[in-house]
């Protein structure tokens, strides 16, 4: 695991991705050169990075897909390391499980879904079958979780002082696609080097990341190798929760600690929960805590993940860390079209 001062400040970072050093070192108990230096040296190690990617209201705009792929014996790392190539796909796993992957994939309408399964994923020799869940409704994602390191008093502060909420906005045109894009790259990337990049003015920049952080259009969230948090192993859990009981049930499962992700999906099972774990055996715990507080709720299947292969747009090695980036979303917003 990750030291404790290095934890803080994930932490912190987790509260508030583009807060000053100053506020970032005072919620973690350290100086500003201190945190600075610590986190040069967590991403150079890919040991932690801010990933930057579309939020709001994006219903219309894309599609998502939670593949679940069967290899032959030995191939479903070559399969996954290929699929993590495209900027369609968000997310791989290796799981352990009654598949060999787990790919979320991100298309702009059902029939182009549809022509991703049956074109590029059946293109590729070594997928041996695949079955689909496409994704009703997101009660939560990743930048949810919390390393949980610092006091939730400190952490509660620095994230109030974040810009005021302003309302959701589906405007994003081409600067906001380009700003994005450099973020993904270095969620802290200053003002002045993102203007530089992108060929604009810096209180531009400035303006429009108020905006689409303001108002949830752009989201930030500080990840963290899995191999080196607090919580190293990784849960699927698909269940399944009569309807007239799945709003509710799944916006308690979004506010236990140890969820990642909370969706409800097409298929047997209503909804997906991605949960990290301190250790193998916290599948079995929280499965019995969900069955004693949702009597109605069964698990129809279950996985863990045996080696992340990529994470919101980032390539991680075998222990989690961070060693490249794919753009993503490139078949979703072209950066050279206008506004949607």
């Amino acid at each position: 695991m990750l030291s404790e001062d290095d934890l803080k400040l994930v932490d912190a970072l987790q509260a508030r991705p583009r807060a000053p050093w100053s506020s970032v070192s005072r919620a973690a108990g350290m100086s500003a050169v201190t945190a600075t230096r610590r986190w040069q040296r967590l991403t150079e190690r890919g040991e932690a990075w801010i990933s930057a990617y579309r939020g709001g209201d994006l219903r219309g705009q894309m599609v998502l897909g939670f593949v679940e792929i069967c290899c032959p014996p030995g191939r479903a790392l070559h399969v996954a390391q290929a699929l993590a190539a495209d900027s369609s796909v968000t997310s791989v796993e290796c799981t352990a499980g009654h598949c060999d992957l787990l790919v979320h994939v991100a298309i702009r309408t059902l029939s182009g879904l549809a022509d991703y399964l049956t074109q590029q994923l059946s293109a590729l020799p070594d997928v041996l079958s695949s079955r689909t869940h496409v994704l009703t409704h997101l009660f939560s994602e990743g930048s949810t979780w919390q390393v949980r390191a610092i006091p939730a008093s400190r952490r509660d502060a620095l994230a109030a002082s974040s810009p005021r909420s302003l309302p959701p906005s589906t405007r994003f045109d081409r600067l906001n696609r380009a700003i994005m894009q450099v973020l993904s790259e270095d969620g802290r990337a200053p003002a002045p080097e993102i203007a530089a990049r992108v060929g604009t003015g810096e209180t531009t920049v400035r303006r429009r990341l108020t905006t689409l952080l303001a108002s949830g259009a752009l989201i930030l969230r500080c990840e963290i190798a899995r191999s080196l948090s607090p919580a190293p192993v990784t849960a699927m859990l698909w269940i399944r929760i009569p309807p007239d009981r799945l709003e509710a049930t799944a916006r308690v499962l979004a506010l236990l600690p140890e969820t990642r992700m909370c969706a409800s999906v097409s298929g047997d099972a209503n909804i997906l929960l991605i949960a990290w774990l301190t250790s193998q055996d916290q599948l079995t715990v929280l499965e019995n805590v969900l069955a004693a507080r949702f009597p109605r709720l069964s698990v129809v299947d279950r996985a863990i993940t045996v080696r992340p292969v990529k994470l919101m747009g980032r390539l991680l090695d075998e222990e989690g860390r961070s060693i490249g980036q794919v753009p993503l979303f490139r078949t979703l917003w072209p950066t050279g079209t206008g506004t949607e």
